[in-house]
This record gives C-alpha cells, sequence and structure tokens, in this order.
C-alpha cells in the first residue's frame, strides 16, 4: 500500500481521501467566515488578484476545481457572460452544496458537480481557463490532478492555482507562531473544531514551495509557468499555459 501526507501523519493513500472529506464536512458551514477570520480578509485580495490576472473574456469557458463555497465561480460568471460558462466543481459535497446555495442567494446559476480533479469528467480541449484556489495541496496525486487539468483545457490555454507556499524568511518564525498557536484557537471557537485547523496549517508546510509547484506543472504539460508571491509568500498564484 502506498502512504502519502495528511498534515504531518503518513497515511495510506485511501484513507487520505476520507479524513480530508471529514475535515471539510467538519469546516464547510463556517468556512467562509473562518477565511476572513484566519486571513484578516486577505484572501479576498488574493482571489481577486486571481480574476485580474486570469482575464477572463466573454464567452470564455471556465472550470473552478475545488471550488468550495463559490468565490471565484462567482467572480467568473459575469465575465465570460451569457455565451460563456464556469462549471463549479468540488470532491466534497458538504462544501459543493454551501456554495451552490451561495451562488443562488447571489441570482446566478451555474452547472455545479462533484468530482475528482485526478479524473475529471470533461472532455479533453474544453475549458479556456482552470482555476483551483487552496484544494491543490488537499489532493492525494497532484500530478495526476495538474495532468488532468492540462488535458481538459484548449491549447494555450490558462492554469490559475492560487495556494498557500513557503513565506518569506523574515516572516517564518511569527507565521508559524499564528498557524500552530492562533488557528487551531479560532477553529475550536469558531467552528467547534481546532483539529481540522490544525491540519489545515500542517497541510501548508507539506505542500511544494513555489519552485518545486512551478517544477510539477512544467511536468505536466504546461509549457510556461511563472508564480506571483502574495504577501510575502505567504501565498503564491502559479499561472500555466498549456503548450
Amino acid at each position: 500500500m502506498s502512504s502519502t501526507h495528511f498534515g504531518y501523519e503518513s497515511v495510506d493513500e485511501r484513507e487520505k481521501a476520507r479524513r480530508v472529506r471529514g475535515v471539510f464536512d467538519s469546516v464547510a458551514p463556517r468556512y467562509d467566515l473562518m477565511n476572513d477570520l484566519m486571513s484578516m480578509g486577505l484572501h479576498r485580495a488574493w482571489k481577486a488578484y486571481t480574476v485580474l490576472t486570469a482575464n477572463v473574456q466573454p464567452g470564455d469557458r471556465v472550470l473552478d476545481i475545488a471550488g468550495g463555497t463559490g468565490d471565484l465561480a462567482l467572480a467568473f460568471a459575469p465575465k465570460v457572460g451569457p455565451a460563456g460558462r464556469v462549471v463549479h466543481t468540488d470532491i466534497n459535497e458538504a462544501m459543493l452544496r454551501t456554495g451552490r446555495d451561495r451562488l443562488l442567494d447571489a441570482g446566478v446559476a451555474l452547472p455545479t458537480v462533484v468530482c475528482d480533479a485526478e479524473k475529471l469528467p470533461f472532455a479533453s480541449e474544453s475549458f479556456d481557463l482552470v482555476s483551483v484556489a487552496f484544494g491543490l495541496r488537499n489532493m492525494t496525486h497532484k500530478n495526476l490532478a495538474l495532468a488532468e487539468m492540462n488535458r481538459v483545457l484548449k491549447p494555450r490555454g490558462r492554469l490559475m492555482v492560487l495556494e498557500f507556499s513557503k513565506v518569506a524568511q523574515p516572516l517564518r518564525k511569527a507565521y508559524d507562531w499564528y498557524s500552530f498557536n492562533i488557528l487551531p484557537q479560532l477553529g475550536k471557537l469558531v467552528a467547534g473544531d481546532s483539529a481540522s485547523y490544525r491540519y489545515l496549517a500542517e497541510s501548508i508546510r507539506v505542500h511544494p514551495d513555489q519552485q518545486e509547484l512551478k517544477a510539477l506543472m512544467q511536468a505536466g504539460g504546461f509549457g510556461h509557468v511563472d508564480y506571483h508571491n502574495l504577501t510575502g509568500g505567504v501565498v503564491a498564484l502559479h499561472v500555466g499555459i498549456k503548450c
């Protein structure tokens, strides 16, 4: 049996999927509130920068993977217009349901699909843009997921990966203290779940750093990959263009 990371713990690959699902089942009802508290609202600026950089055009077809509560899907929808399409997906049904309800409350009806990023149920070369925000680090086989994202993109299509990354050295000590002392306590107070937020902090540390993720994307078929460090490297936006 193959093993993989679940935070700092080594677990069987099949066990990871179940445990990640449990984390997001637990955090889904308070996910947006916790994001605002954990990032002091900065996640909204990071996502806005991602949407701006994506430069989606009317008529484009966009696939939002690990779309969760729908922030990116909601932002992309008016940009693609009635001639385009945004597909909102997540492997976790609880997160997807929360996102779908939020989109409908905003008057936006989009295709919403429960699917695994490692086995996307879409035709090859069918999207102009694929986005994944804060979801790649939870995927067991990142190389397979990136290859699938490449497959469903049209030639010269773009992949946007917004993810926690390796923070700049001067900020690292304070960032680690905040992650392992404050975040679990916030999770306990607001969501009634400290363990899930400790996992989230650990998962960031075992995720590939900026250069490693760039290399993974290139190995997955993206001929040109750039990354943009945001907030001192707390988050990085990787942009890949399909060959």
